[in-house]
């Protein structure tokens, strides 16, 4: 059995990486090389990069970031940001990426995944959903457009018909909790867990090392987090550590 992954995310705009709770009041948190370099020599086991405004302004992700960080990295490397195509799944792979993540173009167009996935992999193929609690609060539905529009989709009913179409990896975030600190969602991670037989990576909502730990056991693969990394709270090797200590298997 794979170990857990311990995965910090930079959400980049106009080149520098940014922080803000659901993509509001946007804060900045320092150059994506920088930060991408110190975080693997904490013991990062994974990094993603998303351009958080490629999308909203119907472009694709900035390339010579993507690059730069390429460059000085080692681990591997999730992109996502202002997928419109397969031709974009590709630039995005050859400027540096090993993974792609895709949300607006898959829900408009659920073919892409298939398209994705037969022509690069499902190990390629990252299906990101963010998910709302429904006001019904019965369950949770999609967001697309960084969080700006409302697709008339339910979370599980998505995720089971994207992995069916070749997605190989979700990454869930929770748009409730994003950039809260209040820990990751776990009854949706649950739901999802009991919907889908890929590897999930849990976002939105992480505080410490028992969020972190909670995540894992209740189906997450891989934990992804951001803010309690840029503002210092901890290292990837503080928390691995805590984890350890705790009789969680995770990578060293």
């Amino acid at each position: 059995m794979l170990k857990n992954r311990i995965i910090p995310c930079l959400d980049v705009r106009d080149g520098r990486v940014v922080k803000g709770v659901q993509f509001q009041n946007l804060r900045d948190a320092g150059d994506p090389v920088e930060l991408a370099v110190a975080y693997e020599a904490q013991g990062a086991d994974e990094l993603v990069l998303l351009d958080v405004s490629a999308t909203a302004e119907g472009r694709r992700a900035q390339c010579e970031t993507i690059r730069r960080v390429r460059r000085e990295l080692g681990i591997a490397l999730t992109v996502g940001g202002g997928i419109r195509t397969v031709d974009d799944v590709r630039w995005l792979l050859e400027a540096g990426a090993d993974k792609v993540s895709i949300n607006t173009a898959a829900v408009d167009e659920p073919e892409r995944i298939a398209l994705m996935a037969e022509q690069f992999g499902v190990q390629c193929t990252v299906l990101a959903i963010d998910a709302q609690l429904n006001e019904a609060k019965t369950g949770w539905t999609v967001l697309t457009h960084a969080g700006t529009i409302t697709a008339n989709l339910d979370v599980l009913q998505w995720a089971v018909e994207a992995v069916g179409l070749g997605a190989g990896e979700v990454l869930l975030t929770s748009w409730d909790r994003d950039g809260t600190q209040s820990g990751y969602d776990l009854e949706l991670l649950r739901s999802v867990r009991s919907a889908v037989n890929v590897p999930i990576i849990a976002s939105g909502g992480a505080s410490n090392a028992d969020d972190l730990q909670q995540a894992f056991e209740a189906g997450a693969d891989a934990v992804l987090a951001a803010s309690i990394f840029h503002d210092r709270h901890f290292t990837v090797n503080d928390l691995k550590a805590q984890l350890a200590s705790a009789n969680v298997e995770v990578r060293t």
